[in-house]
């Protein structure tokens, strides 16, 4: 897959992800570190992360910086599936599905970072 390629197909997933957010918030704020504040405000301030990215990602005057944001937004969500391992660890489906998406992110920085350096 060349890199406008992966910039359309992670613009894609970042912007159905982040509209999941607003559409359908409350899996999103089980996940949000209870320390970290107000879940709802978090929860919709990572959608718009998402969204922002995915149309920075689509156009390409932007679309290093997209990349970029790519990478650091899949960095900066990652201590939420840390949170969701531990807060899950007694539900054997729940804790699969937690412990799953714990390696799913190096890819999503990977080709974040791929995008930014293309």
């Amino acid at each position: 897959m060349n890199t406008n390629q992966q910039a359309v197909a992670m613009a894609g997933l970042l912007s159905f992800t982040g509209a999941l957010h607003f559409l359908y918030p409350a899996p999103f704020d089980s996940i949000v570190p209870p320390q970290l504040g107000n879940r709802r405000l978090i929860t919709h301030a990572s959608g718009l992360a998402e969204l922002g990215t995915a149309v920075a990602l689509m156009i390409p005057g932007t679309r290093r910086a997209g990349g970029l944001c790519t990478a650091a937004l899949m960095l900066a969500v990652y201590p939420a599936n840390i949170y969701s391992v531990k807060k899950y660890w007694h539900h054997p489906r729940a804790r699969a599905v937690a412990l799953a998406r714990l390696p799913l992110q190096v890819p999503l920085v990977r080709t974040g970072w791929n995008i930014a350096r293309a």
